[in-house]
């Protein structure tokens, strides 16, 4: 039984909720009272229900995200016609704009926006003392880092042992990118790094070895990156993983210095690129050297062991084909390991919504607002585009088919690539649930039909990704002969 229950619904197992730790770790005399259940997508919402009664909470609180406001509103719905007794408490960034017109808000009995690690822990104490709040929206108060009590020792040795490990250095964003929540911060805080890297050192004591930074900004202070690289390099091993999403443009030689001493494995760089061009940049609000990002971006590859992971976004204001088009084919002829083709969402709250009218900018009416169409972007088109990024996910991203890569993207890769997109789902009509022994024969078909790339030649870089790739189930195009033997004349008139 616990008196407060604080959850959520994460896309997948292995991550692990960074938010509700905090908010479990500054509960203060109520921490006892409190326990975390995390759920996934793929949880039926009468499941999670009767898991959550099972506790027998009087309070429990959600974090509400983009990825699961569709089935969290489900779930509350449900909790509120078997269990109206218990008291709803909503949080997160979905739910901490743009409230009113919400039907998640409605169903509650409170919100709580912005932050709320010691905003939430307040109201608890308030309702358990029959104090209730009057009103039903709180902006939630922002107090100074160092008055937060940090949640890593939240993370159980189940964790540890078979979940991402989320941590964080610093909070906010300096920059103002309009696609993007950060944009709503007035600065970037940073925590205290001795008493990060005393808690992260914790936990590597308790065998973690997976650390993902969810900080905006990691390089913005170059001495605080260099200490946290510092850190790790002292306790490095075949196990450690580290990631940072980075700023591409800044990235001077005391960092450069360290990257280099890290192998291959142990640290991934997330680079948001977003755009190459400087028109939508400047529209967008994005100050972005370019020039100096992908120098950057090339020492990456060239220079270093680092997995660099490269965003582009479909569907900026101002944006058509062809500027997406060179901003892929520049990432390509970069040498990137992973381009992750993202597709514009508007962030409830973000400034993006400024362009609506002006570029004609229409967004799915639910969950997760995706772009549809602008002046720039037809339907039909940005449905062709949101196909290229999946399957650009499947084949490009997947470190599966380094060779047969080089053909697909020989010359023009977006426009080839755009082509063999097209010629999937019109072969297919799908852009989930396909094995891997079928996307090798889609390759080879496709390859060998659509791009006219030589069968041979398919063969020899389709078989050689093949035996690299750990799929046992031999695809169709392996188990033709290469080279029939011809029918005499004998058997060819026995036929007829």
């Amino acid at each position: 039984m616990s008196a407060i229950v604080l959850t959520t619904l994460n896309a997948r197992y292995i991550h692990a909720s960074l938010g509700l730790r905090y908010l479990a770790a500054n509960m203060g005399e109520l921490e006892e009272d409190t326990e975390i259940i995390e759920f996934v997508l793929q949880n039926r919402a009468e499941e999670i229900v009767e898991t959550l009664l099972a506790a027998q909470p009087r309070i429990i609180g959600f974090g509400v995200y983009i990825w699961n406001v569709t089935e969290i509103t489900r779930v509350v719905a449900l909790l509120k016609r078997v269990a109206p007794h218990i008291t709803v408490v909503l949080g997160g960034p979905e739910v901490s704009y743009e409230c009113n017109e919400q039907e998640v808000v409605r169903l509650a009995d409170y919100v709580i926006t912005g932050w709320g690690d010691i905003s939430f822990a307040k109201l608890c104490r308030e309702l358990m003392q029959q104090h209730p709040q009057a009103q039903k929206i709180i902006a939630g108060i922002q107090p100074k880092l160092s008055e937060i009590k940090l949640p890593y020792a939240l993370y159980s040795d189940d964790d540890i042992a078979h979940r991402t490990l989320y941590v964080e250095a610093s909070r906010g964003c300096p920059f103002k990118c309009e696609f993007c929540i950060s944009s709503l911060d007035k600065t970037a805080w940073a925590c205290d790094l001795d008493r990060i890297l005393d808690a992260l050192d914790k936990l590597y004591q308790r065998g973690a070895r997976e650390f993902k930074f969810v900080d905006r900004t990691f390089n913005l202070d170059i001495k605080a990156g260099v200490r946290i690289l510092e850190f790790f390099l002292e306790r490095l091993d075949e196990k450690l993983f580290v990631h940072f999403e980075v700023i591409p443009d800044h990235l001077p030689e005391q960092l450069k210095a360290l990257i280099v001493r890290f192998p291959a494995g142990s640290l991934q760089f997330e680079v948001g690129i977003q755009t190459l061009n400087p028109e939508v940049q400047a529209l967008i609000s994005r100050k972005q050297d370019t020039a100096k990002a992908e120098q950057n971006l090339r020492w990456l590859r060239e220079e270093s062991h680092a997995h660099v992971h490269v965003d582009l976004i479909i569907g900026l204001p101002g944006e058509d084909v062809a500027s997406i088009a060179y901003g892929f084919d520049r990432l390509i002829a970069l040498k990137q390991q992973e381009i992750q083709v993202g597709v514009l969402k508007r962030l409830r709250g973000t400034p993006i919504i400024r362009h609506t009218e002006a570029y004609a900018m229409r967004y799915t009416p639910y969950p997760p607002y995706t772009i549809l169409a602008t002046d720039r972007i037809d339907f039909q088109t940005m449905q062709r585009l949101v196909r290229f990024a999946r399957y650009w996910d499947l084949v490009g991203n997947s470190q599966r088919f380094p060779q047969t890569l080089e053909l697909l993207l020989d010359e023009s890769p977006f426009v080839r690539f755009l082509t063999f997109s097209d010629w999937v789902y019109a072969t297919t009509h799908k852009t989930h649930q396909i094995p891997l022994p079928k996307l090798f024969d889609l390759l080879f078909t496709g390859l060998t039909t659509a791009l006219a790339v030589p069968i041979e030649k398919t063969r020899t870089a389709l078989e050689q990704d093949f035996i690299k790739s750990g799929c046992k189930e031999i695809p169709l195009f392996m188990k033709i002969e290469k080279n029939p033997p011809r029918k005499t004349k004998a058997e060819a008139q026995a036929k007829r």
